[in-house]
């Protein structure tokens, strides 16, 4: 495929290279491809290999960033776009290398080339190269917003006419659009690194590229993961289930393509080890008022009358308070309770009956927007002002009356939206919840690796927590949490927290039983210190027991039942928690504080 025709020469770029120098690396072949293997994260095979191109070793365009760059400042790209894609396929050719090739690129130059030469034009160069159509993706690399979509997408379809697939490069790094894969419906869309680079220790980063997962399953497109850095990020994709990788640690651009995975990697790939979910960096913030229930109600205008408006709460019993309303905005809210009672007083109607309602007006109601968090509404439960609470609250929609919400169930909504965030993060030491541990208990399975299930329990904690006052059983209940994630390998364990002092750890480590050991014994000594001087010198405190007796409890120890599970198991998660929870009861009469189960 010829390229168009070249710019004027010697004039200097905004690099300081100028378009001279540019068009003898361009003319002279002296564009060099390398190749980096994209792997299927599966089995640690290669899928395809991407090709990068390097410009003469040693000069000023040798890394891509500077040759690119002064193209676009000389008005060059076109050029050199389809000279890095000539050098590409010439070289591939040459080559015979087994697996698909990703060539990038740009859309505007897939759009003019096409136009140019058009798709009979585009399958006689490739053939001329030695190269398969079936085995090649372009790559679009767009760093500027598609301006004809529509076009894009038809040049798209002929491109596929002839037997190459698509890919949509960097996917996430603000450029590349939903729009764009939602239209192009991509056969591969490439993660752009920011969201794979510290994953293991991101939240935030994996729910969004399960988020990703999603889209990928009902557009039909295949997921690569780019800048995979890492043995702890290559896990979590592992077993997040994508299905490409790329990055350095999985190879790097060779002149020659790599032929076989090397062995750090493929070591990752094969082990049996589970790899730890980090968990989000912020508690769920619940469900937002549009699910809840609201109450359409009617409304009154500033001059409706006392008479009106009483008429209009004696026709609906259940109503416990009105809106007033300015057209659509609300600007007072009036309590049936209250107005009820002064309507009833003795030559009340006779005399105000005819006066305006709004003098019955709480003026200052609460507003809230109906895509406000739940959360958000806890500063009505919190307020001074208990009106708040007794009238409810107005709920608006862009500023406009849509409904009223009641106190009651203000708290009921509150309360729920609290229940479930504490079931995927505890909010007394933000560890994992119940949903976290259900959910990695069963990839632990489902995977049939050997694993432990610990239960910990404090022993000996209510009293104490009577005795201290629940700031100090906090306290207590935190302080195991800390011992314990420091007897976790943050990327083999798992330390979940039941609630109350009730807590999960899923071992992978070998010496779990060690671990174990430590713990009991760094909290038996560290435990000690939450105590007064007094209790710790007679080695415990006196207080009533769970019927009311008065009797001396030892210090707060902590007892450790660990259920060892080695292969397939049909019990599933719960059971598998259900027979932890029963080793730990065993635990409580052991003198060293641990009993273990071995369940195969």
């Amino acid at each position: 495929m010829p390229s168009a025709p070249l710019q004027p020469a010697d004039v200097p770029t905004s690099t300081g290279l100028s378009r001279e120098a540019l068009r003898s690396v361009i003319t002279d072949h002296a564009l060099s491809p390398v190749f980096q293997p994209i792997v299927k994260l599966d089995d640690g095979s290669f899928y395809a290999h991407e090709a990068l191109i390097r410009g003469p070793q040693g000069s000023d365009f040798y890394m891509p960033e500077a040759l690119f760059g002064s193209a676009a400042a000389a008005g060059m790209s076109f050029d050199l776009e389809i000279a890095c894609i000539g050098a590409v396929l010439k070289q591939w050719g040459r080559l015979n290398t087994a697996g698909r090739l990703f060539v990038n690129i740009s859309a505007d130059v897939m759009i003019s080339a096409m136009e140019q030469h058009g798709v009979e034009g585009l399958l006689r160069w490739i053939q001329e190269c030695n190269v398969t159509p079936r085995s090649l993706v372009l790559e679009i690399t767009e760093h500027d917003r598609v301006e004809n979509m529509d076009r894009l997408a038809e040049v798209v379809e002929q491109v596929r006419s002839i037997g190459l697939s698509l890919a949509l490069d960097d996917f996430g790094d603000g450029h590349s659009s939903l729009r764009l894969w939602s239209q192009l419906k991509p056969e591969v869309v490439k993660i752009d690194k920011y969201f794979i680079r510290n994953l293991s220790a991101d939240g935030d980063k994996l729910k969004t590229i399960q988020a990703l997962q999603q889209i990928a399953s009902i557009f039909g497109s295949a997921l690569v993961a780019e800048g995979v850095e890492n043995a702890q990020d290559l896990r979590i994709l592992r077993d997040l289930g994508i299905e490409y990788g790329q990055g350095y640690f999985l190879g790097r651009p060779e002149v020659n393509p790599l032929k076989t995975l090397l062995s750090e990697p493929r070591r990752v790939l094969s082990e049996r080890q589970v790899a730890v979910f980090p968990e989000l960096g912020r508690l769920s913030q619940g469900g937002h008022l549009r699910s809840l229930s609201l109450i359409n109600a009617p409304t009154v205008n500033p001059n409706t009358s006392i008479d009106d408006l009483a008429r209009i709460f004696m026709e609906d019993s259940q109503l416990h308070a009105i809106a007033v309303t300015e057209g659509d905005r609300p600007v007072g809210i009036i309590n049936r309770a209250q107005f009820m009672n002064e309507y009833s007083k003795l030559y009340y109607r006779e005399v105000w009956g005819r006066k305006p309602c709004f003098i019955h007006a709480n003026r200052e109601p609460r507003l809230i927007e109906r895509e406000h968090s739940v959360d958000e509404l806890v500063g009505i439960l919190t307020s001074q002002d208990q009106r708040y609470l007794s009238d409810g609250f107005i709920v608006t929609e862009n500023g406009s009356y849509v409904g009223l919400g009641t106190g009651d169930q203000l708290v009921r909504s509150v309360t729920e939206t609290r229940i479930e965030a504490a079931r995927h993060a505890n909010p007394l030491t933000f560890l994992p919840g119940n949903i976290p541990i259900t959910q990695h208990i069963e990839r632990l399975l489902k995977k049939q690796v050997r694993f432990v299930a610990c239960y910990a329990d404090l022993n000996h904690f209510k009293p104490y927590n009577d005795y201290y006052g629940y700031w100090r059983g906090d306290e207590m209940i935190r302080l195991l949490a800390r011992i314990a994630m420091e007897q976790c390998d943050s990327q083999r364990d798992f330390l979940g927290h039941v609630g109350g002092d009730d807590f999960i750890i899923l071992f992978q480590s070998p010496d779990w039983l060690k671990r174990c050991e430590r713990l009991v014994n760094d909290f038996a000594e560290r435990a000690r210190m939450l105590f007064d001087e007094d209790a710790r010198t007679a080695g415990g405190i006196e207080a009533e027991d769970r019927h009311g007796v008065r009797r001396f409890f030892p210090c707060t120890t902590v007892s450790v039942g660990a259920l060892v599970v080695d292969g397939a198991v049909d019990s599933g998660a719960e059971g598998v928690a259900n027979l932890a929870a029963m080793a730990k009861h065993e635990a409580k009469l052991s003198p060293s504080g641990i009993h273990q189960i071995v369940l195969s």
